[in-house]
């Protein structure tokens, strides 16, 4: 199965949510760091990634027909030229109250890492720290004015090397007509799906056992 959604936005930018709308549209399952995080055989192919292993990306999202969030958005630009013919749909929200939310959310979580009850969790947190903290943000993810630089670049990097066409840029408090649109599907008649709030994050996103 080839991925026919490829999801380059970075965590806390409603990545969850997208999920979510994206599995009730029928482009389910979606591979998402949570994916990672509660099926722990999904971890040796994303760690060998994280220390410089050739990846085989249709091993690693068998079974998946979308990616959102990290690990994978770290390769969206492999990802979009290893399935050509997905669609790329980048999710965007302001740059300062997204690092609000990774200041709150995914920083206390990575500063943890070592220290947790399961082995899986300490190691999906190993993984994440070399692919994204040091990968993507050169170890100052914590600083706001690097962090929203990157992400900022991040954002027009995308949108100057997706074609229009094959790409939507999307802010989830849009709701479901943007992405219905873009993807050929009717409007589903319940809400957009609101989920992986700071609060949600912190009480019990990460409490998930190996």
């Amino acid at each position: 199965m080839a991925l026919e959604i490829i999801g380059p936005g970075f965590g806390r930018t409603g990545t969850t949510s997208l999920k979510v709308a994206l599995e009730h549209l029928g482009f389910g399952p979606a591979h998402h760091m949570f994916e990672v995080r509660d099926h722990p055989e999904l971890l040796p192919a994303w760690d060998a990634v994280s220390r410089g292993e050739r990846p085989d990306w249709d091993a690693i999202f068998a079974g998946y027909r979308a990616q959102v969030d990290w690990p994978g958005a770290r390769y969206w630009r492999e990802l979009a030229s290893h399935y050509p013919d997905s669609k790329v749909i980048l999710t965007v929200r302001d740059p300062d109250e997204w690092f609000d939310s990774l200041e709150a959310t995914i920083l206390p979580f990575m500063a943890g890492r070592g220290t947790y009850d399961s082995d899986h969790i300490n190691g999906v947190a190993n993984m994440a720290h070399r692919l994204v903290v040091a990968g993507v943000f050169d170890e100052k993810m914590s600083d706001r004015t690097y962090a929203t630089s990157v992400f900022r670049a991040h954002i027009d990097e995308v949108q100057r090397t997706i074609p229009a066409t094959r790409l939507l840029t999307f802010d989830v408090a849009q709701g479901w007509e943007p992405l219905c649109a873009f993807l050929g599907r009717p409007v589903p008649p319940i809400s957009f799906p609101r989920l992986n709030s700071t609060r949600q994050f912190g009480e019990q996103e990460w409490q998930a056992e190996a």
